[in-house]
């Protein structure tokens, strides 16, 4: 089972994808999503945004506020920007 995952900024579509696990920051705190997590909907904080695709790799972004949805293994990210790629393996 897997996550679908879209980050996407006002000016571009950043990443796209199926993930096994997504974490972010938001107002709440360090919030790690699973596939099977229950829907939610947070408020993001800026700092790092961390997405570990289906074949093992981790993508790591630097965003800038923006907000993250889960509901059926669906999670979007939506943020006011996106910095520099952190880490890419």
């Amino acid at each position: 089972m897997a996550l679908n995952v879209a980050l996407v900024s006002p000016t571009q579509q950043v990443w796209t994808g199926e993930a096994t696990f997504v974490s972010a920051r938001t107002t709440e705190g360090e919030l790690g999503v699973l596939p099977g997590h229950t829907p939610l909907f947070g408020v993001l904080v800026d700092g790092a945004v961390s997405i570990t695709s289906s074949d093992g790799s981790i993508k790591e972004f630097n965003v800038s506020g923006g907000f993250l949805s889960v509901s059926n293994d669906r999670v979007s990210i939506l943020t006011e920007s996106v910095g520099e790629l952190l880490h890419f393996s």
